[in-house]
C-alpha cells in the first residue's frame, strides 16, 4: 500500500519522493555501537592506587605481605598444633590489598552437607564448600581462583565457618604466603615406633553410613592388633559398648542391607 506522500506525488506527476530521515538508531545499529569504557578519562586522585592490571596489583600485594607467622595453637586434649587462623590471614591482607586497590569478592559458593557424630558421639553437621572468587583488581579486570574449606558445626555457622576456612585457603595459597619456620628438611628426626590409635578416634568412621564392611573387618582387625577390642565407647544411639562389638554389628547391618 503507497503512502500519503507518494499519492500526492503521482498525482502530480513526481516519482521521486525522498524518504523521511530517520531520527531514532536502528537495532542493528545499537547492536554494532561502540562499548563505553567506564574509566575512560578517570584520573586518580590523592591517595587512589595506581590503575594497573590485576596481576601486577596482586604481585604488589604478595610483595608487601612477606609472611604470616603460625601464631596460634590447636590443642583439643587429642592433638595440638599451630596453625595461621582466619582473623591474622584477613587482618594481614586487608590494608594491603586496599592499599593497592585489590578486591576479593565471592562470585559463586558450591556446598554440600553431611550429618555425623564427634568422637564423644555427640550430634554435628559437615560443611565442604568449594569457591570461585573474582580478585578484581584497580581497572576492573579479574583473576579467577577456587579454593576449598570445610567445618563441622553443631549449630547453624557450619557454612560460615566452611567458607572462611576456604578465604584462609586462597589468600594463602594464592598469596604464596610463607610461614617464617625452619625448613623441616633442615632436620632429621629419629623414627620411632608407631603412635597406637585410640579406640575412639575409630567412631566416627565407624558410624559414616559410607565406610565399606571391608574397611570395617579392617578396623576390627586393627583394634584387635592394639588389644581394644574390648574398649567401652558411646555407640551410634548414645549407648556404651565394647567397640569390637559395635565394628561386628554394624557391620553385619550393613551386609545384610545389600551394602
Amino acid at each position: 500500500m503507497t503512502t500519503l506522500a507518494k499519492r500526492a506525488a503521482a498525482a502530480a506527476g513526481r516519482t521521486d519522493v525522498p524518504a523521511p530521515e530517520s531520527t531514532q538508531q536502528t537495532p542493528a545499529a545499537e547492536e554494532h555501537a561502540p562499548t563505553v569504557d567506564p574509566m575512560a578519562g578517570y584520573e586518580p586522585g590523592d591517595g587512589d592506587p595506581e590503575m594497573v592490571p590485576v596481576h601486577l596489583a596482586w604481585l604488589r600485594v604478595r610483595k608487601d605481605i612477606r609472611g604470616i607467622a603460625k601464631g596460634e595453637e590447636y590443642n583439643d586434649g587429642y592433638s595440638r598444633y599451630n596453625f595461621r587462623g582466619v582473623d591474622a590471614t584477613v587482618m594481614a591482607f586487608a590494608p594491603v590489598t586496599m592499599r593497592h586497590g585489590v578486591n576479593v569478592m565471592p562470585h559463586r559458593v558450591d556446598a554440600t552437607y553431611r550429618d555425623t557424630k564427634t568422637a564423644k558421639g555427640k550430634a554435628t553437621r559437615e560443611c565442604t564448600v568449594t569457591i570461585t572468587w573474582h580478585i578484581i583488581g584497580p581497572r576492573g579486570d579479574i583473576i579467577v581462583a577456587q579454593s576449598q574449606g570445610e567445618a563441622l558445626d553443631s549449630g547453624d555457622k557450619g557454612t560460615a565457618k566452611a567458607q572462611s576456612v576456604a578465604l584462609r585457603v586462597l589468600l594463602l595459597n594464592g598469596g604464596l604466603v610463607p610461614t617464617g619456620d625452619p625448613d623441616p628438611g633442615h632436620s632429621t628426626i629419629d623414627r620411632g615406633e608407631a603412635s597406637i590409635r585410640s579406640a575412639v578416634s575409630y567412631l566416627d568412621e565407624i558410624c559414616n553410613p559410607t565406610t565399606s564392611t571391608g574397611r570395617l573387618r579392617q578396623i576390627h582387625f586393627e583394634l584387635k592388633q592394639s588389644q581394644q577390642l574390648g574398649a567401652l565407647v558411646t555407640n551410634e544411639v548414645g549407648d556404651e559398648e565394647a567397640i569390637g562389638e559395635m565394628v561386628v554389628r554394624i557391620g553385619k547391618e550393613r551386609a545384610g542391607g545389600g551394602q
